[in-house]
């Protein structure tokens, strides 16, 4: 049972804006764990990831992120966009419609640890949002805020998957909550029949068949085989979230910071094929998008106009 202070957390978490908050006690992830992300990137389902392989034993001991670190502080923040593209737009990622998520949700995350300061005076901390080797999504069902649908997405019951994590790691021992649910998929396999490339797996997303992975990390050509199943995407896809049920539970994020901006949100096909390297960083400056950078970007477009792409 949560005590004073984890109430306390937990009331400011949700002030700042956060949708869930939960505590996990920090220790190391354990041997299931261990083996399902070694079978992952012996796979090769890690494509040209190779930082995925480094750092493993950060990866599974988030104690050694933070020295004293004895409690995950996990919240979860809505990105569901209050307005999407019309169909016929070329198409982005929903969680790249507006400003940089990174910064966003660890200005958030000090601000809660500023917070914790002023009950727990001694506490020091740090704050992650894929910054660090930590599987997040695990630690997020460690301190029950939901459970790993068949699409690899955290899915928090009511709510849905449309939210980015992050983690506070703090030197004090808070009450950890119960990860006990029984909750899953059943028998819906919507998200497996949906993905245009079939890179849902048992054991994890197969990278090198997956559209966000294709449009966003990977540097170079992409496949025929796959640029085939764009459609109108341009940088990520949303397909296995779009279909889950789950998602109709979905709210319109109240977080301005990742409204798309209009200029953005005008663009024509015309306008992302005469798009300059000039105009894109006055467009994406602070912008998830600029993971892709300018070329990779550029790309993603050139493959529009080939005519081979499903509808999907």
């Amino acid at each position: 049972m949560r005590g004073i202070t984890e109430h306390l957390i937990e009331e400011e978490a949700l002030r700042l804006g956060f949708s869930a908050c939960g505590f996990a006690k920090a220790e190391s992830v354990g041997e299931d764990m261990a083996c399902v992300l070694d079978r992952w990137t012996a796979n090769g389902y890690h494509a040209d990831m190779g930082y995925m392989e480094r750092n493993r034993h950060l990866r599974l001991d988030p104690t050694q992120l933070l020295p004293g670190c004895r409690t995950l502080i996990v919240v979860a923040l809505n990105y569901y966009p209050k307005q999407l593209l019309p169909r016929e737009n070329y198409q982005i990622a929903y969680y790249a419609y507006g400003k940089d998520y990174h910064r966003v949700v660890k200005d958030k995350l000090y601000q809660l640890l500023a917070y914790i300061k002023t009950i727990v005076p001694d506490v020091d901390g740090r704050a992650f949002c894929d910054t660090a080797p930590l599987l997040e999504r695990y630690w997020a069902v460690k301190a029950g805020l939901g459970f790993i649908g068949l699409n690899h997405q955290l899915i928090i019951p009511g709510k849905g998957s449309y939210f980015f994590l992050g983690v506070l790691a703090v030197d004090v021992a808070l009450q950890a909550d119960s990860h006990a649910r029984s909750l899953s998929c059943g028998n819906c396999k919507r998200c497996l029949i949906a993905c245009p490339t079939k890179a849902l797996t048992a054991e994890g997303i197969d990278c090198r068949r997956c559209l966000s992975y294709l449009t966003i990390e990977h540097r170079g050509p992409i496949p025929d085989e796959m640029a085939q199943k764009l459609g109108r995407r341009i940088y990520g896809c949303d397909t296995c979230q779009q279909v889950c049920p789950h998602n109709r539970y979905a709210q319109p994020t109240e977080e301005s910071t990742f409204e798309m901006s209009p200029e953005v949100a005008a663009m024509t096909p015309e306008d992302w094929h005469a798009l300059t390297p000039e105009h894109y960083k006055v467009l994406f400056k602070h912008s998830a998008m600029e993971r892709a950078g300018y070329e990779g970007l550029m790309r993603n477009v050139s493959l529009m106009d080939n005519g081979q792409q499903t509808t999907d």
